[in-house]
């Protein structure tokens, strides 16, 4: 029984194949065509997927679409009615996407895939629960989506059990809390829907000086984490920004321009909007815990991304064990939708262990063989050393020993928006300097943003607050007290910025500012050879964790084939790449062309 999952048309679009139950193969559309959040139709990441199972168009047997698009137009409809004729210019601008695809789903489809079988359409918060808990460890289960806005809903909860999700209750559009976050992503001048993990980065550089003006003028806050938004303060329901000129007086000026330098201000407002969020989700967790007395809970949706509440869930919440979808996102929508239609719309059993997740690590993209690197390399005349595969990891960790930052391509892609150690740029998190040359040199981004630590399974627990795998980096834990490092009475009096120039820890490149990190816990069953080069690291030099940051710069997608990760190495201060068993020193290399195609695909934001 083979199952294809789409969701398309609203960002991160992406396919999913399921084979009797078992994840095949699942990636997003952008990392084929390079457009960053690419929200076309996914017919790349679909051939993908077919080809991955060995099947053609004609042996699916059912293709599952992650939401209903009737009821999202009505939704967007009576919306633009409500606040007529305000909102006529944004709807003139949706209105042709509709007409043209959106509202003929079902026969675009069939004309796209030249397919006649089997078509569901799932509700998308069914599709968010589905892909929370069907991959997960647990038989039962609460479960908690949060995100912008599906057809209606914009958070909801319910419980998984066996081979089925119900869902009890919902928060309907407007009232939302990734479009309240989304609206300060846009005050503070960063792109919506793909610049909310910067403000979370921003956040520990601010005070939540703004915290009680949101909840008393924005949101109207409950016990139990339900809430309704002043809609007198936002633009996303008629306009074509999201916030409006009341907004700009209650928080005292206009949004930032982007790229303008950062102020305090800017600062205060990430905090704020980031302890109201993390607020809100703990209610909202509390709340499910007691409405449906389960002891586990799986999270999704785009707000589920969110790893310092997640962290914070995980802490301070009344569940014993959470397990978050590593595509949280609409990405992970057509893996749900693929899930739903194997367990609950076909009725077939699920049986788990309670400890091991069906999400394979999450490595389900392309996977390039040795061959296939070799020709790409001798092809455009490219210099390299090959390795023999037990080279390899001690010869990555002598590199990173030296302050080398290397490019780490090896075996399936990962789904999802972070770098699990397929697709990656590792670093020395010792170095003090580590961050700032890697943020500006090397992912031409931001110098605040902070990096992630991946770190061997078996030592997480000693060097940061967390008694558990973690290896979707999707939970946020303190740097432990014992490998801290003690300010001075003047690094206590920084703000802003300047808390950049501060070495918290024995591991100060993946330590944020305060004291927390965005932990992948890495284990030899899922990614072994990425395990043993970690292990060698720690064996050789004494430290079981390096910086693992998403092989991209900013604008880009993650690299996928071996021609994305060169331009990628080349156009950047990277200093090695090693691709398979094939190392590239930069020295060795001869310049880039300028002229080149490439080039246009790649323009930054």
């Amino acid at each position: 029984m083979n199952i294809l999952g789409i969701s398309a048309f609203y960002h991160d679009s992406a396919a999913c194949l399921v084979q009797n139950g078992k994840i095949i193969a699942a990636a997003q559309e952008e990392r084929f065509t390079r457009k960053k959040h690419d929200f076309s139709f996914p017919k790349h990441a679909i051939e993908y997927c077919v080809n991955e199972a060995g099947l053609k168009n004609n042996q699916i047997d059912i293709v599952a679409f992650y939401d209903k698009p009737f009821i999202k137009f009505e939704r967007i409809l009576e919306t633009y009615l409500a606040y007529a004729p305000v909102g006529i210019r944004s709807f003139i601008k949706a209105l042709p996407l509709w007409i043209k695809q959106k509202l003929w789903m079902k026969s675009y489809i069939r004309d796209e895939l030249n397919y006649s079988g089997k078509i569901i359409f799932t509700e998308h918060h069914e599709s968010h629960a589905a892909s929370a808990f069907f991959p997960s460890p647990f038989q039962e289960a609460a479960f908690l989506t949060m995100d912008g806005v599906g057809e209606w809903a914009t958070a909801s909860y319910g419980i998984g059990k066996d081979n089925r999700i119900e869902i009890h209750a919902d928060i309907q559009f407007p009232h939302s809390l990734g479009l309240l976050y989304s609206a300060f992503t846009y005050y503070t001048g960063f792109r919506v829907n793909s610049g909310e993990y910067k403000v979370m980065g921003l956040a520990p550089y601010g005070k939540p000086n703004y915290k009680d003006l949101i909840l008393s003028e924005l949101m109207d806050l409950k016990e139990d984490g339900s809430f309704k938004m002043n809609m007198r303060y936002f633009n996303y329901c008629a306009g074509l920004t999201m916030t409006n000129k009341k907004f700009n007086n209650l928080f005292g000026g206009p949004p930032r321009k982007p790229e303008s330098r950062l102020t305090q201000r800017d600062m205060d407002l990430a905090r704020s909007v980031q302890d109201v969020t993390e607020e809100v989700m703990m209610r909202m967790a509390v709340h499910v815990q007691r409405e449906t007395n389960m002891q586990n809970l799986c999270l999704a949706g785009g707000v589920a991304l969110n790893c310092v509440g997640n962290g914070r869930i995980l802490r301070d919440g009344p569940f014993k064990q959470i397990w978050i979808q590593p595509s949280a996102g609409d990405a992970g929508g057509a893996l749900g939708a693929a899930l739903f239609a194997w367990y609950q719309y076909l009725d077939n059993p699920r049986k788990t262990d309670n400890r091991k997740d069906f999400q394979e690590g999450s490595y389900l993209g392309p996977c390039f063989s040795d061959n296939e690197i070799k020709h790409y390399l001798e092809e455009n005349a490219i210099p390299y050393v090959r390795l023999h595969k037990d080279e390899i990891p001690e010869k990555i960790a002598d590199l990173i020993n030296d302050e080398k930052v290397i490019g780490w391509f090896q075996g399936r892609m990962e789904f999802g928006p972070r770098a699990l150690g397929s697709r990656s740029i590792l670093g020395d998190p010792r170095s003090p300097k580590m961050q700032e040359i890697m943020n500006l040199k090397i992912k031409f981004r931001e110098s605040f943003r902070p990096f992630a630590p991946s770190v061997l399974t078996d030592k997480v627990s000693d060097y940061f607050e967390l008694d558990r795998e973690s290896p979707y980096m999707l939970l946020v834990a303190p740097v432990k007290m014992n490998i801290r490092h003690e300010m001075t009475d003047q690094e206590k009096n920084y703000f802003g910025l300047q808390k950049l120039h501060v070495s918290r820890s024995i591991i100060p490149a993946v330590t944020h500012v305060d004291y927390s990190a965005r932990v992948q816990s890495v284990s030899p069953d899922t990614h072994p050879l990425y395990y043993q080069m970690i292990k060698r690291f720690d064996d050789k030099y004494g430290c079981p964790v390096v910086i693992n940051t998403s092989f991209n710069v900013r604008g880009e997608p993650i690299v996928c084939t071996p021609k994305d990760a060169y331009l990628c190495f080349m156009r950047t201060n990277m200093d090695y790449l090693i691709m398979g068993s094939f190392l590239l020193e930069k020295s060795e290399q001869k310049p880039l062309d300028k002229d080149i195609d490439w080039l246009k695909e790649y323009e930054l934001d």
